[in-house]
């Protein structure tokens, strides 16, 4: 199998965030859905399933629909939470299945990081980002 650009499914049922953008800019490939996928949509297309929950009440049942889907596998699979979540809540997103937590607000940055570092941590997807565009020096 070859190694494909990052792919990212960025699953928002609100108001829409500086999120996606960020990541193209980073040089991902982001489809951003206010909708969830259909029961018969193929995963494959994606390393990474970004969920932004409104409420953490609903993380076990997302999270079991998510990995239940055909070929779901290892995709990272990150909960993008309202900002005063609190840790404990944080924990229960983890023990749903959700491989990381961010809590809204966060830098974009910190978002991107974690994204490698669970993509890191699960070579199988192989996934690459294409190298930066060059900086022209500025006279």
């Amino acid at each position: 199998m070859t190694k494909q650009q990052c792919a990212v499914l960025f699953v928002n049922p609100g108001t829409r965030t500086a999120y996606p953008a960020s990541l193209r800019e980073t040089g991902f490939v982001v489809q951003e859905t206010r909708e969830w996928p259909a029961d018969d949509q193929d995963m494959r297309d994606y390393h990474v399933v970004i969920v932004r929950l409104r409420a953490l009440d609903e993380a076990p049942m997302v999270a079991a629909r998510l990995r239940a889907k055909p070929h779901f596998g290892q995709r990272l699979l990150i909960a993008l939470v309202p900002a005063q979540t609190q840790l404990v809540e944080c924990r229960s997103a983890f023990a749903a299945g959700f491989d990381d937590v961010v809590a809204e607000g966060c830098d974009s940055r910190q978002l991107i990081a974690r994204i490698l570092r669970g993509l890191r941590a699960r070579p199988e997807l192989r996934c690459l980002l294409p190298p930066p565009p060059s900086r022209r020096a500025v006279a």
